[in-house]
């Protein structure tokens, strides 16, 4: 189960139920090995540094069901021109997805027309991942991830 066209729009409704239309706001949504999508916002605060990334609700969701994140997507509304814009995962969601494998699929601006977006393996995202130095020379499975 792959990234497509529903989920970027799952994120998209997510983000118009949360914040109205001349505001600023991101919304996430991730596709589980089941099927099921979930979606999730980010928990703004005065005090930034306790504050989470879109994805994080989804993904600690997800967790919490024992269901494979397969596709993940964070879109952010322009405050000047509201058009939605894909947002690659940040390097602490990068982390987070490894949990899941290198497999999962990540939304990403396409280079070529940033308006719109490319899906991507997270790890051609992030080719240089730390943790294969501690698991043998392969990446990390779920179980290494959790012990």
């Amino acid at each position: 189960m792959t990234l497509d066209q529903e989920l970027v729009d799952a994120a998209i409704a997510q983000l118009n139920r949360r914040w109205p239309p001349e505001e600023p706001g991101g919304a996430a949504a991730v596709r589980l090995d089941d099927g099921r999508i979930l979606t999730s916002v980010g928990f703004d605060n005065i005090h930034a540094s306790v504050t989470l990334c879109q994805e994080t609700g989804a993904y600690c969701q997800a967790y919490t069901l024992d269901r494979a994140v397969t596709a993940s997507v964070c879109v952010f509304r322009d405050p000047e021109d509201g058009r939605h814009v894909i947002l690659p995962p940040c390097g602490v969601c990068q982390e987070r997805l490894a949990l899941w494998g290198p497999d999962v699929e990540v939304g990403v601006p396409d280079p070529e027309d940033p308006t719109r977006w490319i899906a991507r393996r997270l790890e051609e995202v992030n080719p240089y991942y730390w943790a294969p130095h501690f698991a043998g020379g392969v990446w990390p499975s779920t179980k290494q991830h959790s012990e």
